[in-house]
């Protein structure tokens, strides 16, 4: 019987969508047993601060996870993304969930300006491309909900002796084929190929101690 456990998130749908490929894909892998550890999936609101709120009763319901990975959406990236940093900016182009619609505020006053994960987000990368599934390393999470609950995470797992050897990051995901039939043109990943992407991240992350030193940069 797995004796840790990997808080995996994802997202409640937002923006008019009705589904979240975050949250699918999440929810498929609860209970799931890898490497001695097993997969708890948590729903989060898409509203700042609820969400932090969230993952800390998450947190706090258990013994600290051996991994904590966040997912969102990106909706028009065409590859599994794990994200590289986590800003200490909240600003929204559009409402929250709730209606909320931060400028220029910080996640955390007193934090600093970043946060970089501390998955293996190259060997990560490097591990999808070998299974045959499209990745590539991220070098913004955005200033919405996602990064948001990225440095949120980050934050805590940096603050909170508790939570001292766990290791967190964020990762975005493509859209639904559902979602981009409703946009023409807009890339896509079927969710059977999303939720094997994230047995290969997770198995990958528990078992890998040192990062690859690749390239992994990009122009803009």
């Amino acid at each position: 019987m797995a004796s840790e456990r990997i808080l995996l998130t994802g997202f409640e749908p937002f923006d008019r969508d009705t589904v979240n490929p975050s949250w699918e894909v999440a929810r498929a892998l609860d209970g799931w047993a890898c490497e001695g550890a097993t997969v708890q999936a948590l729903q989060m609101p898409c509203v700042f601060g609820d969400a932090l709120a969230a993952l800390d009763a998450a947190l706090a319901a258990g013994p600290a996870p051996v991994l904590a990975v966040g997912l969102g959406l990106a909706g028009g990236r065409t590859e599994v993304t794990p994200e590289r940093v986590a800003i200490n900016v909240d600003d929204a182009r559009i409402p929250d969930n709730a209606g909320r619609q931060p400028v220029d505020a910080a996640v955390e006053a007193r934090g600093p300006a970043a946060y970089f994960s501390t998955l293996p987000i190259k060997a990560i990368v490097h591990a999808l491309r070998q299974a045959g599934l499209p990745a590539s390393v991220s070098n913004t999470a955005g200033t919405f909900v996602c990064n948001h609950a990225f440095y949120g995470l980050m934050h805590r797992l940096a603050t909170r002796p508790a939570l001292a050897r766990t290791r967190g990051g964020f990762v975005h995901l493509p859209a639904l084929p559902e979602q981009a039939a409703r946009v023409p043109g807009m890339p896509s990943l079927a969710l059977a190929t999303q939720v094997e992407a994230l047995r290969v991240l997770l198995r990958t992350a528990l078992t890998t101690t040192t990062d690859l030193h690749a390239q992994g940069g990009s122009l803009h």
